[in-house]
This record gives C-alpha cells, structure tokens and sequence, in this order.
C-alpha cells in the first residue's frame, strides 16, 4: 500500500517505542496520542479483516521498513513530481470480499474511541427479496454515485432491502437515522472528547464518503431545515468541513439512499406524526424516487414461512386476512393497516406462546379496542376454524365469547 504522512507518522511512533508485528491495539492507540495523526484508531489498521489475528492483536509487515536493518526513508504521497517515489509495502490478499474499496477511503478515522464494528450488514437468511430490491441491487453494483429516495407506509421492508443488497455484495452501509433533531455535527462530524482531548472526528457521513460506502439516511422525512447541510453532498461534489477547513470528496462507490413514508410532502392524515414538508431543492437532488408497496399475498406468504410459519394454512390466512384490512383501508373503510412488519411479528409471538388468537390479539393490542375487534372477528371469518380470543395483556385473563368471564 502507499503510505501518507499520517500513516508514516504512527508507524515511525510506533518503531520508536519499539513496536513490532503484530500490534496490540493499545499500541495504535499510544501512537495515534503521540502523534496527533488521527483521532481515533486508524480503520485500515483495525478494520481490514485480513490484519486482525487475534483480539486487539493486528497483523502490521509495514513496520519491518521503520524498525532495526530492514529500516528505510520513508517520504510521503506528494503533488509534486520532483518528490521521491513513496515507499510501498505489499498489501495483504483480503480472502473472500466480494467487492473492493478504493484504498484512498480506507484512511477514514472511526467516529468514537472505540473499535468500530464491521459496518457490512448481515446477511438476514429468512430474507425475501422481492419489490425494487433488484433496481437497488443494480444501484449498488454499479458503484456509481446515484441517489435514490424511497418512499412507502410503514413495515413494508424499505430500510432493509438497502441493508440486505449491501450485505450481498459486501459493501460498508452507514444507516443513519433521522429525527427532528439531527443536525450538522451528527451528520458530517465535530469536535468530540476522547481521551481528555478535543478532536475532530468525521460524522457517518463524511465516513461514508471517504470510504465508498452506502449512506442509509432513515426517515428523512422527520428531519428539519438542518439537513439542508447535504445539499452539496446529494450533487454527489463533495462537501467542505468549515470547521477544520477540509475538502472532502467522495469516493468511488458512495451513493446515498434515503427513506420515508411520505413523499416529503408532510402527513395529512395524522399517521406519521413530526414528519414534515421537505425543501423542495433537496428532493429535487433525488434523480429516482421507489415507491415500495406491500408485497403480493405469494410472496408475503413466503416472508412467513422464512419467519418460522411452519403451518402453511396459518400463513395462507394471514395473507388473506391482511390483504382485506389493507384494500379497506385504502378505501377509506378502516384508519389502520397491518404491515408485513405485524404479520412478521404475529408469527414470532405465536412461536413463543403457541397460540394463534393470542398471537394475533397481542399484535393488534396498540390498535383502539373497536379496530381490535373488527380485525379479530374478520380473522375469525378468514380462518373458519379459529376460536378467536379477546386478552387483556396486563392481566393475561383470556376469554372467549363462550366463556362467562370470571369477574
């Protein structure tokens, strides 16, 4: 790899104090102290996976050049072409990765003092991909900068489709989430307090763009005037960080996703409460908008099952009974929905209490008590079989409509 001043710097601290392959983490914390170099344990030390053999223990062959007979000259990258060439050191092989990142974005410091965890979302195995997860997939792969707004009610899987294409391909995901709150310090980065020093660290997505990475804003639509601090950024030209006077370009492979449900136009009917009308610039940066619906009753089906839905008539008609309470509401009929997200979360409760009409009454409890009922008994009419059940879930007192209740 080509070293920088910064990286010449902590290794030349660390042959001072005597440091050899491998490194303890303790060690790149000293160096980082005496040095200044970064703010946090450097991530193309403690975040390639191929250097970490053992716990806070790294694998470092490029301090043999700084250290007894094998030590050289070492000189900096330089904009200059009179400069000598920089010293490299052979880069180790990175077994399995899927796909690569510009090395020039593996210099980004970590966002706190501590060790930062692997930012490549797991890959979920009872996911099913379906909706625009191939468009996203496509996105990604491409690795060229191309934000994309998504929009759709709750619980219907927008978040984790980004998560689950970038855990395929193996690409770092930044998922920030967005409140009212949430300004420029959380987003770009600021000056924090480690180690009894103010020092600057880069925020998730200043990280994001140095490392290539997805940027996964969440719910943007709850965010306020602040997040007009991106605006550069969603022009895909870089931002500048006016507070320690640093142009930051982003690296090949960064692109941003962002999510909402609503299409940034605020909440009439009162369901997403503290979301609000978005600037009309910044939806103008988003080229492509995905409107995300609920999935078919065949593929929703297929979510259940993966859940752990062993019984396939149980999954059949929740689909069924779902599917009804969705075209009602659409038609204005009913003012709630059940989302993929509840059905997904009745077939996990009926996994820890084996009972269907518990399972269901439980999920359905946030709904007022006449919603409750209504979902209940059309339950009852999907599945002809079912002994639907009202339960108060504070007392855990269950009772049927055959059965005289004991107060």
């Amino acid at each position: 790899m080509t070293l920088n001043k910064r990286q010449i710097a902590i290794l030349e601290s660390m042959a001072r104090a005597g440091v050899t392959s491998p490194v303890t983490r303790q060690d790149i914390v000293n160096a980082c102290e005496d040095t200044g170099a970064y703010a946090c344990p450097p991530s193309w030390l403690t975040q390639d996976s191929a250097r970490k053999v053992g716990r806070g223990l790294y694998d470092c062959p490029e301090l043999a050049s700084f250290t007894g007979a094998g030590a050289t000259e070492h000189v900096a990258e330089s904009p200059s072409t009179e400069s000598p060439a920089p010293v490299t050191a052979p880069a180790p092989a990175v077994q399995g990765a899927v796909e690569t990142v510009d090395s020039s974005a593996n210099l980004v410091m970590g966002m706190t003092g501590g060790e930062r965890a692997s930012l490549v979302p797991d890959r979920f195995n009872g996911y099913v991909a379906w909706g625009h997860f191939s468009d996203v997939e496509k996105i990604v792969r491409s690795r060229q900068f191309y934000p994309i707004f998504v929009t759709g009610l709750s619980g219907n899987g927008k978040t984790l489709m980004v998560e689950q294409v970038c855990a395929k391909l193996g690409r770092e995901c930044y998922r920030v989430n967005i409140t009212r709150q949430t300004d420029e310090d959380d987003l770009l980065g600021g000056f924090r307090l480690i180690n009894g020093e103010t020092r600057w660290c880069d925020g998730p997505v200043v990280s994001a763009m140095r490392n290539g990475g997805v940027l996964l804003l969440d719910e943007i639509d709850l965010g306020s005037a602040n997040m007009m601090c991106l605006q550069p950024v969603l022009e895909g030209k870089g931002v500048f960080l006016k507070k320690i006077g640093e142009w930051v370009k982003p690296a090949t492979g960064f692109t941003v996703f962002a999510t909402a449900n609503t299409k940034g136009k605020g909440s009439d009917d009162g369901r997403f409460v503290g979301t609000g009308i978005m600037n009309e610039a910044m939806l103008d940066r988003f080229p492509v908008t995905l409107e995300q619906p609920y999935p078919t009753k065949a593929t929703e089906k297929k979510i259940l099952v993966k859940a752990g839905c062993d019984d396939a008539d149980f999954a059949t008609h929740l689909t069924q009974w779902s599917e009804i309470i969705r075209k009602s509401f659409y038609e204005g009929a009913v003012d709630e929905i059940v989302s993929t997200r509840r059905l997904v979360d009745i077939v996990n409760a009926w996994q820890i209490f084996g009972d269907k009409s518990k399972a269901i009454g439980m999920c359905l409890a946030r709904f007022d008590d006449d919603t409750k009922e209504a979902f209940l008994s059309l339950y009852g009419k999907v599945d002809a079989d079912a002994e639907m059940t009202t339960e108060d879930p504070a007392s855990g007192v269950t009772t049927s409509d055959d059965t005289e209740c004991p107060f």
